[in-house]
């Protein structure tokens, strides 16, 4: 990681003996270790959120891109709809147009009216 070889280790350890003495030694080298394996574990859980993240982020933008494609087929599938109504909308009032003027018939004669009348009066029900 750092690049340490045998002559550097013992020339620190010669310093941190001279500066801090025999009997403290061992307990400063635990501290030392017990600091560096401390910075060692938050620097990976650091490392590992960044990494959860870029991850999300991917996702995320795999979730945007689908969904713009989807909003996109939702688009092109109501205009089509739109294009079908309204080509059987305008079919259906020419139809209907043709219809009127091709059924148009004279009125019916006086003597037939008054039994049209009768039959669409209501009837009576018992109660």
């Amino acid at each position: 990681m750092f690049d340490i070889g045998f002559a550097e280790l013992l020339l620190i350890g010669v310093v941190g003996l001279l500066v801090v003495g025999p009997e403290q030694l061992p307990g400063a080298v635990r501290n030392a270790l017990a600091w560096t394996n401390r910075f060692r574990r938050s620097f990976d859980q650091i490392r590992t959120e960044v990494r959860r993240e870029l991850h999300n982020d991917e996702i995320m933008q795999k979730l945007k891109a689908e969904s713009q494609e989807l909003e996109q087929q939702v688009r092109e599938t109501t205009q089509s709809v739109e294009r079908e109504i309204a080509a059987i909308g305008t079919e259906a009032s020419v139809s209907l147009q043709t219809a009127s003027t091709t059924t148009e018939s004279p009125s019916p004669p006086s003597d037939q009216a008054p039994s049209l009348e009768r039959n669409i009066s209501p009837q009576k029900t018992h109660e």
